[in-house]
């Protein structure tokens, strides 16, 4: 059978794709790596058919080789018999434990089928919940900017990872960035941060990430020539037409305008009622 590999989106639980949906009503089993992926599954999933997987708090590679070897052998038979799925925030290709997941089983159970479900990246869910727009033909690039790293490079960066806030704006604005933060984008755990002022999420918080533009880099759509002159012109053509009179002056008004049609047709204004004499 399969190995479906979901992505849940950025942590709204309504964020969730309608085929992942579908994949965690289907599978026999939902592993999650972490309480906050668990705390999105199970708005879909019952409880009951939640696999819960430890992991190390670690950087050392020989215990986390340890731990991703455990997790497979626990994973591999259930996707064997039957359908499984492995959830992480976001997207599964982006930023995620799935790669690991995927690498071990290749090398420990090839047997075992996998499909990936892509979920919404803050890669991309930034844009909406900061304001920004990325127009066509910008350059934009991804970095990491855990414990106060500030990287810099083309003229727009999106910075995943910003656990050192105040270090890494500094670094950023000295190089001629305008920065924008955004701490547990549409997650509904936590409290949701949007500011341009660091010191407002100096705290240490994994689940935050920057968008930084160089200074004047804005790009100039075709549209951004509008102006509030041709705004006023569009609105002043796409009025409704006012009947006009033979002496040229403004009928307001049904009874206005069907006094002006008698006028033309011959009747005599003086009349009063409007009927052709």
């Amino acid at each position: 059978m399969t190995l479906y590999g979901v992505g849940l989106g950025p942590g709204d639980a309504d964020l969730v794709t309608v085929r992942g949906k579908r994949v965690l009503n289907d599978a026999d089993v939902v592993y999650s790596p972490g309480r906050l992926s668990r705390s999105v599954a199970t708005e879909h999933v019952p409880e009951e058919r939640i696999g819960d997987l430890d992991f190390p708090m670690t950087r050392d590679e020989d215990e986390l080789r340890r731990a991703w070897k455990a997790a497979a052998a626990e994973i591999a038979p259930r996707a064997r018999d039957g359908d499984a799925a492995f959830v992480t925030l976001g997207d599964p290709n982006v930023y995620s434990t799935f790669g690991h997941l995927r690498r071990t089983l290749a090398a420990f159970h090839p047997e075992v089928d996998l499909e990936v479900v892509p979920g919404v990246s803050a890669v991309t869910a930034f844009a909406t919940a900061l304001g920004v727009e990325v127009a066509a033909g910008e350059r934009l690039a991804l970095r990491e900017a855990a414990r106060g790293a500030a990287p810099v490079g083309p003229d727009r960066l999106i910075l995943f990872k910003v656990t050192d806030a105040p270090a890494t704006h500094e670094g950023l604005t000295e190089a001629g960035y305008d920065v924008v933060y955004g701490r547990r984008l549409f997650m509904e755990q936590g409290e949701t941060v949007v500011t341009d002022d660091p010191s407002e999420i100096d705290d240490r918080d994994y689940y935050t990430l920057a968008y930084a533009e160089k200074r004047g880099a804005g790009a100039t759509p075709a549209t951004a020539a509008f102006d509030t002159e041709d705004a006023s012109k569009a609105a002043e053509s796409d009025a409704e037409p006012t009947a006009k009179t033979d002496g040229g002056s403004a009928a307001s008004g049904l009874g206005e305008t069907e006094r002006a049609e008698g006028e033309a047709g011959g009747d005599d204004p003086r009349a009063g009622d409007g009927v052709r004499r």
